[in-house]
């Protein structure tokens, strides 16, 4: 496919949404994770320093984005601004992520710092609460989803490779054995 007609699909402000967000979805997550797996295996601090930063600013965009998606989304070209956004965050001659934590998000962060350990340190405690206090239900919603997960892999094994199917006996009954030799011939 020619780059210059995926281009035109791109910003084509006649064009579907579901082209310009899929690849909101695309360089705003995909791209940023399988980065932020080679900067971790890798070892190169300067890289995860730099992927930390983007996922600090993604991290903040998707907060905001949570409460006025709804409105902003019909915006004409709305998605086509947030793609953009997603790509100057990115892009290591503008290090717009970097710009947005140190302008934007960092300020905020230092200056309600304590205010915001306390509402984390109050949800934690809570949280450890309620998981403390749900063992058994947490226990039996891990059940029922590994048996759940494991009735879906078998009925996938069994979909894709009919020949490798487990025959259990219970459920079929014993098999009954077809006498081929002709009987009445040697009475």
């Amino acid at each position: 496919m020619d780059p210059e007609v995926g281009l035109r699909l791109l910003f084509s402000p006649l064009g579907s949404n579901i082209v310009v967000r899929t690849a909101c979805c695309s360089v705003g997550v995909v791209l940023p994770v399988y980065s932020t797996f080679k900067a971790i295996e890798g070892r190169d601090e300067n890289e995860q320093k730099k992927w930390l930063l983007y996922w600090a600013a993604y991290g903040s965009f998707s907060i905001v984005e949570l409460f006025t998606d709804k409105f902003l989304r019909w915006f004409p070209l709305y998605y086509h601004m947030k793609f953009t956004f997603l790509v100057w965050l990115q892009l290591p001659t503008t290090d717009g992520a970097r710009q947005m934590y140190m302008t934007h998000l960092r300020p905020f962060l230092l200056k309600h710092q304590a205010r915001l350990d306390q509402v984390v340190g109050l949800f934690y405690s809570e949280m450890s609460k309620f998981v403390s206090s749900h063992q058994a239900e947490i226990q039996f919603v891990r059940a029922l989803l590994m048996k759940t997960f494991v009735s879906a892999n078998q009925f996938a094994s069994d979909f894709i490779h009919p020949e490798r199917r487990h025959v259990s006996g219970a459920i079929e009954g014993p098999r009954q054995q077809v006498d081929t030799s002709d009987s009445e011939d040697e009475e």
